[in-house]
C-alpha cells in the first residue's frame, strides 16, 4: 500500500468567541474578569484520516461544519491547535479563483504572475503558456487587462493556471462550477487526469453527485467533528439520508405536525439507512428455478426479489440494485428509473422482481446493495448497503472482472 501523502492526526482548531458588550458594565467585566472572552469556538475537533496518492476524498457537511477550515490548514494557512497535519509533495489550492490577479495587468501578464506564485519558473510558464490559454479558451482576450474580463473568464484563466502545475496534492473548494457546462466537463476531465497521474485531491462541495462520481472516499464533518469516513458511495448515502431526516423534522415543526409524524424518519445503522417512509422488508437471491441461493455459476441467470412495505402512499418510488466486488468496485447498477417507464404510486406491501438473464462475472465473492428512493432521487427511503453476500463458483482462471461468453478457434496454415 502506498505511503499516504496527507496524514491528519487528531486535528483541532479553535477561535476565540467574542460577545459584544451592550453596556459599560458588561464591557468592564469582559476587560477585567475575562470571563466571556475566554470562550472559544472549536471549528475542528479531533479529526483524523489518511489520503494515499491518486485518491480523491470529498468533504461533506453543512455550512460551518469545518470543511474549508480543514482545507486551509492542509494548505498551510494557519496551524492546528491540537494534533498534526503531515503532507508530502507540492500542494496547489483551488480556493478563491482569481484572487491575487492584478486587474490592470493583461491576462498574459497575470498568467506569468500566478504561475510563479503557484511554484513554476518563468521558463515553465513560458513552455505551458499556450496550453493554459487554449484550456481557458481565452486566446482572443489574453492581451487585454483582466479588469475587462467577465467573472467567468477570470475563473477560467485562474483554473487553467492552477491545473497546469503538476501538484502532488490538490485542494478544491467549491470551484467546479466554472464557466458553461461544456467548460465544466473539461474541468472535471482535467481533474480526473491529475488524479490518474497520482495526485491526491480533496474536494469541498455540497454537490453529492460530484462526490459519488469523482471521489473514492468521503469525510463527513458535523460541527467540526468526524461523523463518518469511508467509501464515497456509503458516506454520501448516509449524509443524504440524514439531511432528508433533518429536512422532514424542520418541515414537521414548521407545519405544526405531531411529534409522532416528525419522528417517523429512521436511521437503521451502519449498513442500512433512510428516511423510513417506505421500507425494504425482505430480500432473496434466487436461481433460475426459483430456489434461494448464496452461490451461482458464472453465466447463470439469477432473480432478485425485493419485498417492500409502504404504510402511506409513495409517489412513483425508484428501486435500485447494485452488485460490487470485494474492493467496492460496482460491476452492475440498475434501477427502475428508465426513460418512458416509471413505477406507479405504491401503498401497503408488495414485491418487486429483477431478472438478470446472465451473470457473467469471474469467480469471487460479491455484495448486493438494494434501495428504494424518492422519485427525484432526492433521498433514500431505505437503503441496504452491501447487505447481501453471494459467491460466483469457480470457473476458468482469468484476471478480468467479467467472464463473458467466448470461444477460441484455431486455423493452422497448410492443413
Amino acid at each position: 500500500m502506498s505511503e499516504p501523502v496527507i496524514t491528519i492526526s487528531g486535528v483541532g482548531k479553535r477561535y476565540p468567541k467574542y460577545h459584544p458588550a451592550r453596556t459599560f458594565r458588561q464591557w468592564a467585566e469582559d476587560i477585567f474578569n475575562r470571563r466571556k472572552n475566554d470562550d472559544v469556538l472549536w471549528a475542528l475537533k479531533n479529526v483524523s484520516c489518511e489520503i494515499a496518492p491518486g485518491k480523491m476524498v470529498g468533504l461533506l457537511g453543512k455550512n460551518g461544519a469545518g470543511k474549508s477550515t480543514l482545507l486551509r490548514l492542509i494548505g498551510g494557512v494557519g496551524r492546528p491547535d491540537t494534533g498534526s497535519i503531515k503532507t508530502r509533495g507540492s500542494i496547489r489550492a483551488l480556493l478563491d479563483l482569481g484572487s491575487g490577479m492584478h486587474p490592470d495587468l493583461t491576462g498574459k501578464e497575470n498568467t506569468f504572475l500566478m504561475g510563479v506564485i503557484c511554484g513554476l519558473t518563468r521558463q515553465q510558464v513560458r513552455e505551458r503558456f499556450d496550453s493554459i490559454v487554449d484550456f481557458a479558451e481565452l486566446a482572443e482576450f489574453i492581451d487585454s487587462p483582466v479588469r475587462t474580463y467577465s467573472s467567468g473568464m477570470l475563473m477560467r484563466l485562474a483554473f487553467s493556471i492552477a491545473v497546469q502545475t503538476d501538484p502532488q496534492i490538490l485542494l478544491v473548494d467549491e470551484v467546479l462550477a466554472v464557466g458553461d457546462l461544456a467548460f465544466q466537463r473539461k474541468c472535471l476531465d482535467r481533474i480526473r487526469q491529475i488524479k490518474a497521474q497520482g495526485c491526491a485531491i480533496l474536494l469541498v462541495t455540497h454537490d453529492r453527485h460530484a462526490v459519488k462520481e469523482l471521489c473514492d472516499e468521503a469525510l463527513w464533518l458535523r460541527s467540526g467533528e468526524t461523523v463518518a469516513y469511508g467509501p464515497a458511495e456509503i458516506i454520501v448515502g448516509r449524509y443524504v439520508a440524514e439531511m432528508s431526516v433533518e429536512t422532514q423534522r424542520l418541515t414537521a415543526i414548521a407545519s405544526s405536525r405531531s411529534k409522532n409524524d416528525a419522528n417517523e424518519a429512521l436511521k437503521f445503522g451502519v449498513n442500512r439507512f433512510g428516511s423510513g417512509e417506505m421500507k425494504i422488508s425482505g430480500f432473496r437471491l434466487l436461481n433460475q428455478f426459483g430456489v434461494e441461493v448464496t452461490e451461482v455459476e458464472s453465466g447463470d441467470p439469477v432473480i432478485i426479489e425485493i419485498s417492500y412495505d409502504a404504510p402511506r402512499r409513495i409517489v412513483s418510488p425508484i428501486f435500485n440494485a447494485s452488485i460490487s466486488d470485494q474492493n467496492y468496485l460496482m460491476v452492475i447498477d440498475v434501477s427502475t428509473d428508465v426513460k418512458g417507464s416509471t413505477l406507479p404510486d405504491l401503498t401497503g406491501t408488495g414485491k418487486l422482481t429483477l431478472k438478470i438473464d446472465r451473470l457473467d462475472l469471474r469467480a469471487e465473492t460479491y455484495h448486493i446493495s438494494v434501495g428504494v428512493y424518492q422519485k427525484e432521487w432526492t433521498h433514500a427511503y431505505d437503503y441496504h448497503w452491501q447487505a447481501y453476500k453471494f459467491a460466483i463458483r469457480t470457473g476458468p482462471r482469468q484476471a478480468g472482472l467479467l467472464h463473458v461468453p467466448h470461444r477460441w478457434t484455431l486455423d493452422v496454415d497448410g492443413k
